[in-house]
């Protein structure tokens, strides 16, 4: 008898939605237009569906003042608050397409992002931690020659440019939604590449609402949820399966704080009555593990997210018990997938939420591959995850080869994960086909920091690797062969010259000098030696 094999589709009775953004955002505001959609927590800020689609309207017209075409690119550089939210469903109001820029990227890497997307118009954040946004920008602006205007937000600078819209009259805006199709690319966000700079995956309405609907059905969400996001907006975990999840819904977002804070995090979920509540694992762990956890009141929890890294089987125990979080879900994707593919049920077990990642969500397919010949594996069996539907993204910004590499013939989406499927649909996720570390969710590709350190004058060689970390999953390793072996580079160096150019997450933690590296017969380096002999 021959196994079934590794193919899966999914099937549901909800149709996919034909809407933009702006136009869903519309069904919402007309059904519930007196509940609350948005909380900035921190912020003391709250806005009803009517409000917040007011705001929305009026940053809308605004960067129409401002001279923003259908397709012209946006970027945000900011963590999360009620503007960053503004800005997204402004943007895709107007058709213009954001461009997310993670807080922690650096000049090195905002320089690339701000002329590979060609943004003409920056939304950012002034100050948060140790990033001053405004003076890097000012440090990179004349090497950006198609940016024109920084809005800082929290500045003045902010009301000054929303003012503008009330030139504008509803009616140019209306008259530039009824050119927009579902289809139109509307954000895109720089997943790191292994060869070098990250690269932009482009995602129009159709993939990133659809998903976050879908999301959103799998946990049951109404308008009576109220979802607390302490995960960040620039990912497609905040953005997608948090914002556009709850919009869709009728549901309310609840930012807790402008970057994750545990404590920040439950006092939210306690004070807002919060119904979900998301986050990778180290968060919840984070949380659990606070001193006077127990005194918070979250018993309005039922449901949640978590993504990003496997969920350990206690930690799993302990959000279910202890948060009150008995329909929580596991959700596994990719940024070129916009995000979700694969989603546990509400009614799955414990060794399914913490074996599997799930099984597909409705109107997409996945199937596992060899990845040397493309044929479908039976069940039971390693091999390439791949994943076709409306999620699947229109392509990397302004890089067909690179998208060609990525999306087959056949549309299919190859994820660079070994997985296995079983016999009952539900997906395992093995291993990395490629080297990719995952730092605390974080996704952290070797090349592009090996890439950059061969920059530093004390550098032959190097080699980067992620090795096991109790609390980050994986940490950054840099295995380097120096020019001058008298002189070796020391760690406190290394983290010099990154500090300021380099994302705090992709900044190795680790240094290992070595005289040489090992290798295959054919002359690559064997990473998987490294990792075992540095890796403890």
């Amino acid at each position: 008898m021959t196994s079934e094999l590794s193919y899966t589709h999914g099937t549901g009775p909800t149709a996919l939605l034909g809407d933009t953004i702006g136009a869903n955002l519309d069904r919402a505001v007309a059904a519930w237009p007196g509940r609350e959609a948005l909380v900035d927590v921190s912020a003391g800020r709250r806005w009803t569906y009517a409000e917040f689609a007011a705001d929305v309207g009026r940053l809308a017209r605004a960067l129409l003042a401002a001279g923003v075409a259908k397709g012209d690119r946006v970027g945000i550089w900011a963590v999360n608050c009620a503007e960053w939210v503004l800005v997204q469903y402004a943007t895709a109001r107007v058709g213009a397409v954001m461009v997310n820029i993670n807080p922690a990227y650096r000049t090195h890497e905002v320089e690339y992002v701000l002329n590979q997307a060609g943004i003409t118009l920056l939304f950012a954040s002034v100050r948060h931690k140790t990033s001053d946004y405004r003076a890097m920008v000012e440090e990179v602006r004349t090497r950006c020659p198609r940016l024109k205007e920084t809005v800082y937000i929290g500045d003045p600078g902010w009301a000054a440019f929303t003012d503008r819209g009330s030139a504008v009259h509803e009616d140019e805006l209306r008259a530039r939604e009824a050119e927009l199709s579902c289809d139109d690319p509307i954000n895109i966000q720089y997943t790191s590449g292994t060869t070098g700079f990250p690269k932009g995956a482009t995602l129009s309405h159709h993939n990133i609402l659809n998903n976050g609907y879908f999301v959103g059905e799998l946990v049951a969400y109404t308008e009576q949820d109220r979802v607390c996001i302490p995960v960040p907006f620039y990912h497609c975990f905040g953005m997608v399966m948090g914002n556009l999840a709850a919009t869709s819904h009728g549901a309310c977002m609840v930012v807790p704080a402008p970057s994750f804070d545990p404590a920040a995090t439950l006092e939210a979920v306690q004070q807002e009555r919060c119904t979900s509540l998301y986050g990778v694992p180290t968060m919840f762990i984070a949380e659990l593990n606070l001193p006077g956890f127990a005194e918070y009141d979250i018993s309005s929890l039922r449901t949640g997210i978590m993504a990003g890294s496997p969920c350990p089987v206690e930690v799993m125990k302990r959000v279910v018990a202890e948060m009150h979080m008995a329909e929580v879900s596991i959700c596994y994707g990719m940024t070129e997938t916009s995000p979700v593919s694969l989603q546990t049920r509400v009614e799955d077990d414990l060794e399914h939420r913490t074996g599997t990642v799930g099984r597909v969500l409705p109107h997409l397919e996945v199937k596992v591959v060899d990845p040397v010949s493309g044929v479908t594996l039976p069940r039971g069996t390693a091999g390439e995850l791949c994943t076709r539907g409306y999620s699947v993204m229109l392509g990397y910004w302004d890089e067909p080869e690179k998208t060609a590499e990525a999306v087959d013939a056949g549309r299919w989406m190859h994820t660079g994960d070994l997985a296995v499927m079983r016999e009952d649909g539900y997906v395992e996720i093995v291993g990395r086909i490629k080297d990719m570390i995952i730092r605390g969710g974080e996704n952290v590709y070797p090349r592009e920091i090996e890439e950059f350190l061969y920059a530093h004058p004390k550098i032959r060689d190097v080699q980067v690797v992620g090795v096991p970390h109790e609390r980050y999953g994986e940490e950054v390793l840099a295995c380097v062969i120096p020019l001058d072996p008298a002189d070796p580079l020391t760690l406190e160096e290394l983290h010099a010259f990154c500090r300021d150019r380099l994302a705090h997450y992709k900044v190795p933690s680790r240094l290992q000098i070595l005289e040489n590296f090992p290798m295959t017969v054919s002359g690559k380096v064997r990473k998987v030696e490294l990792r075992r002999t540095y890796g403890s």
